[in-house]
């Protein structure tokens, strides 16, 4: 009797798969990184505090996270296909009904609460049917995927301003909705992969057991002191990632760099991450050192540039920190989720990765607000990218104690197994 167990193919249908994730990584994450465009004409419009407008993105990042082990529920009950064109379906709905401007407490529910959804359901299953069709060269298809993210930001810094300019804010929102439709094409394209048909013809009765388990969320995960710690580091990390995009153009206009310019900041944000990210990709898959190392290098580096960029007077030094800042996180970006295997092995990765970013949505939840409450206590943009950059130099020392317990384990479990083949 042989095992259902499906190994990756390693390239063939994946390539498409990979080309699938990258399209779907930049209709959500692209979309959400550049909404700092849309930050300052939706606080003009309701004529309301920083802190205030920022809790749209807020809801949206948080919603996006809390409802990833829903996500990772669904995709093991039914498949990445099903769950991904639900979440474009929901992705169009709530920036639909955003664009219908009826008040902020509706961009609340709609950008945020139902985008968010959309989100998740669409982010997560992407994520994890890149990581099932590839071993080898999971690193590499994983920033690849991921690479997707910072085409799509390139381009849509440029176009998103042009919208904005030309339909106001409310009619950009309805084109972007459209464009977000082809996230269904894309999870069409998501072909799941089969169990090889020469098994056994009574393999029913023994795969029952497994295929059952494949599809219970593996909450035991939790037990995992390094994946625990890991989740303090998503928290953390969190906390400061997703606080410069939405202020950096805020930033860039204090110090009276006009419009255009400042989007064009976001370009050059999105296209050092391009390069971090398939830099970072392709180291990791050398393996000169292992993930978790690589990650804290990266992290730190990235926290402490953030903590510098504020230095900045004028948009070439801006644009310089910034591309300095992009290719870091483009770095963080490419090997943070494939640490997660190093963690709990490919078995638990799809919820483990659910557990990561329900954890994950406090920082995103709490970050943004927190940074704008700084601004208006403050009157000062610089504030925001300091308290990112000390969470990111916080979050690294979490991932040096991840990486240590990794290692404790592993050499325990050789340990056994050279005792056990002593004993055989």
């Amino acid at each position: 009797m042989k095992s259902r167990i499906v190994r990756p193919p390693d390239g063939g249908y994946g390539w498409v798969v990979v080309m699938s994730a990258s399209i779907i990584m930049g209709l959500t994450t692209a979309v959400l990184k550049n909404f700092g465009l849309f930050f300052l004409e939706i606080q003009a419009h309701f004529g309301v505090l920083t802190s205030t407008t920022s809790w749209v993105t807020s809801t949206t990042i948080a919603v996006f996270h809390l409802l990833a082990p829903a996500a990772s529920t669904l995709t093991l009950r039914f498949s990445q296909r099903v769950v991904i064109i639900t979440g474009g379906l929901l992705t169009f709905l709530g920036v639909l009904l955003a664009s219908l401007d009826l008040s902020l407490p509706w961009l609340y529910f709609s950008l945020g609460i139902l985008q968010g959804t959309g989100f998740a359901f669409s982010w997560l299953p992407a994520n994890s049917m890149v990581s099932h069709y590839f071993s080898r060269w999971r690193p590499i298809a994983m920033a690849t995927a991921s690479a997707g993210e910072c085409v799509f930001a390139f381009s849509f810094s440029p176009f998103f301003q042009w919208l904005i300019g030309m339909y106001g804010w409310q009619g950009a929102l309805l084109i972007i909705g459209g464009l977000q439709l082809n996230i269904c094409v894309c999870g069409a394209l998501m072909r799941p992969l089969n169990a090889p048909q020469t098994d056994a013809l009574h393999e029913g009765d023994a795969a029952a057991p497994s295929e059952k388990r494949k599809t219970i969320f593996q909450c035991s995960l939790l037990r995992k002191p390094e994946l625990c710690l890991y989740f303090v580091f998503a928290i953390l990390s969190a906390a400061g990632i997703f606080i410069p995009p939405l202020f950096m153009v805020a930033f860039s206009n204090s110090l009276g760099i006009e419009n255009y310019w400042s989007a064009s900041i976001l370009s050059v944000l999105a296209l050092a991450d391009l390069v971090g990210r398939l830099t970072c990709g392709w180291l990791a898959n050398l393996r000169l050192m292992r993930n978790l190392q690589l990650l804290t290098m990266v992290t730190t580096l990235y926290g402490v540039v953030l903590l510098l960029l504020p230095l900045s007077h004028n948009y070439w030094v801006v644009a310089a920190f910034t591309a300095l800042y992009g290719f870091l996180f483009g770095c963080t970006m490419a090997i943070h989720i494939t640490a997660i295997v190093d963690i709990v092995t490919l078995e638990g990765f799809d919820s483990g990765l659910g557990l990561f970013m329900l954890f994950r949505s406090i920082g995103g939840f709490v970050g943004p607000p927190a940074a704008g409450w700084l601004v208006d206590l403050t009157s000062d943009y610089s504030c925001a990218f300091y308290l990112s950059g000390l969470c990111l130099v916080l979050s690294a020392f979490f991932v040096v104690l991840v990486d240590r317990l990794v290692q404790r384990r592993k050499a325990a479990e050789a340990q056994t197994e050279r005792s056990m083949d002593r004993r055989s």
